[in-house]
């Protein structure tokens, strides 16, 4: 049997084909190209066209099985009646709600009710937010329907309103104990549920419109899974849906991802908790991760080379300076959206690369406060499955396991939401019993140097105190 697999990310459009029989893929990305107005917002005609586009490309005349959808979390668009957009889609990383969240932190109660109705933080990532902002705007929020780039692909491709609870468990707006949309924040935002997507179970299909079928050059009426998230997908793809297993990603931004059988939720707010499309995950995410190295490249005049080029001539591992990672506010542990990043103890006799190594460090001491957070809260994890663009470099991924002082295991396949929806797809098809059973292969282990255990003590308690100096 084919699956497609198709995905909006934050930056490209991916594709899949997964061949069942022999458990072999292809994959196809591509970047967007005109689609932002600016970086952090996004036309959410453009990002589908873009997605379609990718698949039909891969797929080359090819006919599939099935189709499984992939997506970030806490995208927001308003469509009007004809769920045609009237807004462009804020996704994650745009921050405008930000004052809203400002003055309601204020109030400690509120978050603290939130927290524990949601899952979700007081923080403008989460479309719950956006929409506060959009009504501050002018909008009247009772007049449109409410939908986020991947409920949007879903209309697109079957012509349903939909969304899962693993998309939805980002939102901000559904109840964790319930899982279902909380009736006191919808009128908290004046908005009834008929406005926002149906809830539909992670297994239920729609077929494939005529329109959408003509647009990647497969026939009509497939059977498609629903939008799930990518962090979601990539703990299935992972093959980290067990109690314990938790999967570590070092990419544009950070995530870390325990999985758990119940909610987790910490009396103090921190971590956050959502669902996969199979369990509860309790995480963390950081805001600042590669894209923290590619704006140090870029203001160097550096962008073309390479990491190891970059690593070349570091003249003070000991006490080089100090980088926060929040140049693009902060998500975890703190939550705030106007923290602010950049150097601190800097010295004349530091050199560029000193301080491209203090970005690298920065950003995995900001990843590592998180996880000694979520190893409070949960426990220590039994295994950590690793991925992401810092696999580019020896050194970097090298310095992460010496941080953690953990294994971090490495799969095969760096596709990991892409491949989760595969498996999902497969369970449906009844290739395999359960979508919990599969076990990616580890292609290899990153094992920690027990010798630099205390060295990065030291230096994580450096970052500490500017950490907190800079609340």
């Amino acid at each position: 049997m084919e699956i497609l697999v198709l995905e909006a990310s934050t930056t490209s459009a991916k594709a899949m084909l997964y061949h069942t029989e022999d458990r072999s893929f292809e994959v196809k990305v591509r970047a967007y190209t005109g689609n932002y107005e600016d970086v952090t917002i996004h036309n959410a005609e453009n990002v589908y066209l873009d997605m379609v586009a990718v698949g039909r490309e891969l797929l080359d005349g090819r006919q599939v099985d099935m189709i499984a959808l992939s997506g970030t979390w806490h995208s927001l668009v308003l469509c009007d009646g004809a769920v045609k957009p009237v807004t462009p889609v804020y996704p994650w990383s745009y921050t405008g709600a930000a004052p809203v969240c400002k003055r309601l932190r204020r109030d400690e109660d509120y978050v603290s009710r939130y927290y524990q109705k949601t899952g979700c933080m007081v923080n403008a990532i989460y479309p719950f937010f956006k929409l506060m902002m959009l009504r501050e705007q002018g909008y009247d929020l009772s007049k449109y329907i409410i939908m986020g780039q991947g409920t949007y692909n879903n209309f697109r491709l079957t012509g349903q309103r939909v969304i899962t609870p693993c998309l939805a468990s980002g939102s901000g707006l559904l109840n964790t104990w319930t899982k279902r949309f909380d009736p006191e924040l919808m009128a908290e935002l004046g908005i009834r549920e008929e406005q926002l997507s149906r809830l539909v179970a992670y297994d239920q299909t729609f077929p494939l419109t005529e329109e959408a079928a003509q647009a990647l050059g497969v026939r009509a009426g497939i059977p498609v899974i629903p939008t799930n998230s990518d962090g979601g997908l990539n703990q299935v793809g992972a093959g980290a849906v067990a109690d314990g297993v938790m999967t570590f990603s070092v990419g544009t931004s950070g995530a870390i991802r325990l999985t758990t059988s119940k909610p987790v939720l910490p009396k103090e707010p921190s971590t956050w908790c959502y669902m996969s499309p199979k369990n509860w995950l309790s995480g963390a995410a950081t805001n600042g991760c590669c894209n923290c190295l590619d704006w140090f490249k870029e203001q160097v005049g550096m962008s073309r080379l390479s990491y190891g080029e970059l690593e070349q001539g570091i003249s003070d591992w000991e006490n080089n300076p100090v980088f926060l990672p929040f140049l693009f506010g902060e998500r975890c542990p703190g939550w705030n959206d106007e923290r602010e990043g950049g150097f601190v103890r800097i010295l004349p006799r530091h050199k560029l690369p000193d301080l491209y190594l203090a970005v690298q460090e920065g950003i995995l001491f900001n990843l590592y406060h998180c996880y000694r957070i979520l190893s409070e809260v949960n426990g220590c994890p039994t295994h950590i499955r690793f991925s992401g663009g810092i696999l580019h470099s020896e050194q970097w991924t090298q310095m992460c396991a010496d941080i953690f002082q953990r294994e971090l295991e490495v799969n095969r396949n760096e596709h990991g939401s892409l491949l989760g929806g595969a498996v999902l797809a497969m369970e449906l098809l009844g290739v395999i019993d359960d979508a919990c059973t599969y076990q990616p292969e580890v292609s290899r282990i990153i094992r920690p140097d027990p010798a630099k255990a205390e060295f990065y003590q030291r230096k994580f308690q450096r970052y500490l105190e500017c950490y907190q100096k800079g609340n």
